[in-house]
């Protein structure tokens, strides 16, 4: 295997509580997780409706840097067409500090048209080619001592952005894709590929379009990372244990259990009692890959 077999929890803060979030946080962080993660929405979505409560995802980022010691944290993922490059920019790098360089990155390009039209966000009709502009722009404000950018949708002249993230050249990279455009933005940018809306049979069909992408821009396939977000219903251990062992088939290697339901810590917990189960799949397809 090319890259660790890595597992995260990932509570959205929709339609939940702060103690919720916080027990999910600490879960996570003690009981050896390697990742824990929020999502970005200013509105509910789903078959509730819009208008179920819901915090803010990147103020939830910084909160589980100040409530965790180890666990890596990251939102899957940041609407590009939210925020401007530089505030998303300076957001990203403050995380990173007051975590201690623990940041997962998470990115897409945004797809809730209600979100768009409740709060007159622009930019869903070029969200790839905002999305596109945003990656260069966050890369230099990370990187170099200036930033000038002339592009067709956003321009920067001389910016400064100061301090740079802990972690060099900049924190790691989940671009959300599942289209030509956006996997090319993964084969140029992405340090991990967030396979979105997955479950295997997507992912077959998604992964020779991603393979595809990286021959187009001259990226080897094997630096990217590939991450997966999937839901367990707490009953069947089994059923755990099997679809992460068929994601890892597929190379899926960061893999993020989604809790979903009215109890998540008490699901969180279940999880955690089965995480040295888990572990054990990747000493298991490296016996097999050794064996062949």
């Amino acid at each position: 295997m090319t890259h660790p077999l890595r597992f995260g929890l990932k509570l959205s803060g929709q339609d939940t509580t702060i103690e919720a979030l916080r027990a999910v946080w600490r879960i996570a962080d003690e009981s050896g997780f390697d990742h824990v993660w929020d999502f970005d929405h200013l509105a509910s979505i789903g078959d509730g409706g819009p208008d179920r409560p819901i915090y803010e995802g990147w103020t939830l980022q910084a909160a589980i840097a100040e409530a965790t010691k180890r666990v890596r944290i990251g939102c899957l993922v940041t609407g590009n067409t939210y925020r401007n490059p530089a505030l998303l920019a300076k957001s990203a790098v403050t995380v990173d500090h007051l975590s201690g360089g623990r940041l997962e990155f998470g990115i897409g390009a945004a797809w809730a048209e209600i979100e768009h039209e409740m709060y007159g966000f622009e930019g869903l009709d070029h969200r790839v080619g905002r999305l596109s502009e945003s990656l260069q722009i966050m890369k230099s404000l990370f990187t170099e001592e200036r930033t000038t950018f002339d592009g067709r949708y956003y321009q920067f002249k001389d910016a400064i952005a100061n301090p740079k993230p802990i972690q060099k050249p900049y924190p790691p990279l989940w671009i959300g894709a599942s289209g030509p455009s956006t996997l090319r933005l993964v084969a140029r940018h992405a340090d991990v590929w967030n396979i979105a809306g997955g479950d295997p049979v997507r992912v077959k069909e998604l992964t020779p379009m991603f393979e595809e992408a990286c021959r187009e821009v001259g990226r080897d396939q094997s630096e990217i990372r590939r991450s997966i977000q999937f839901g367990w219903d707490g009953k069947e251990r089994t059923e755990l244990l099997e679809l992460s062992a068929a994601y890892l088939e597929l190379g899926v290697t960061e893999q993020v259990i989604y809790l979903r339901g009215t109890e998540p810590a008490r699901l969180a917990e279940k999880i955690a009692d089965l995480l040295p189960d888990l572990r054990k799949l990747e000493r298991a397809t490296m016996a097999k890959d050794s064996a062949h």
